[in-house]
């Protein structure tokens, strides 16, 4: 994943979860240091879809606990 990927990436989750994007960080956890819900990751996973033009699999996407686990999902759907 690029840089320029990564800071979409962080671009999306601030926007989704109205936090600043100095906190999305690749060991940032979304539960525990975002205070995302289900749906918040939801929307999180539709968002990257659309802008990378993937598809991440429910088995994939209910793996995703932190940023990094994002970009591994990324980074697999672009297979």
């Amino acid at each position: 994943m690029s840089s320029l990927e990564y800071e979409k990436l962080q671009e999306i989750i601030a926007d989704v979860l109205n936090v600043d994007r100095a906190e999305v960080k690749m060991d940032t956890r979304f539960a525990d240091d975002l205070c995302a819900d289900s749906l918040d990751v939801f929307q999180i996973i539709m968002a990257l879809e659309e802008t990378f033009d993937i598809e991440i699999t429910n088995e994939d996407a209910e793996k995703i606990v932190s940023v990094g686990d994002a970009v591994e999902a990324i980074k697999q759907a672009i297979r």
